[in-house]
C-alpha cells in the first residue's frame, strides 16, 4: 500500500521560514507525481507545488511562485517544501500527495494522500 507521511509543520512570525518533509513508502517504480496542496478551514483545497520524480520538472501556484521551493530525494523517497517569506496567507493544513502520471498537473487529480501538518503563520 502507497503510504504518505508529512512532517515539519508548527507556527512562525510573518516573514519567516519552514520546511515541510513527506516520506512516502510502497512504491514499486520510480516515476511518479508528488505534490503539496493545503487547506485553509472554510476554504477548498489549493493545489502549491507539484514534482515528477522522473527528471526533476517542476510546477508552483501563482500565490507561492518566488517563495516556496519542491524539492525530492529519490533515494531516501522523501518530498520537500521550502517555505520562505510567510505570509499570514498561508496559513492552512498542508498535504502531500502522489499519482502515477508523467506530467504533474496541480489540477489532476492525486489518488494518494497524508493527513496533513498544521503550518500557522502570526502577524
Amino acid at each position: 500500500e502507497i503510504q504518505l507521511l508529512e512532517s515539519g509543520g508548527g507556527s512562525v512570525q510573518a516573514g519567516g521560514s519552514l520546511r515541510l518533509s513527506c516520506v512516502v513508502s510502497g512504491y514499486t517504480f520510480n516515476r511518479y507525481c508528488l505534490a503539496w496542496f493545503r487547506q485553509a478551514p472554510g476554504k477548498e483545497r489549493e493545489g502549491v507545488a507539484s514534482i515528477y520524480t522522473g527528471d526533476g520538472t517542476t510546477d508552483y501556484s501563482d500565490s507561492v511562485k518566488g517563495r516556496f521551493t519542491i524539492s525530492r530525494d529519490n533515494v531516501k523517497n522523501t518530498l520537500y517544501l521550502q517555505m520562505n517569506n510567510l505570509k499570514s496567507e498561508d496559513t492552512a493544513m498542508y498535504f502531500c500527495a502522489s499519482a502515477g502520471y508523467d506530467k504533474c498537473d496541480l489540477e489532476y487529480e492525486y489518488n494518494h494522500w497524508g493527513h496533513g501538518t498544521q503550518v500557522t503563520v502570526s502577524s
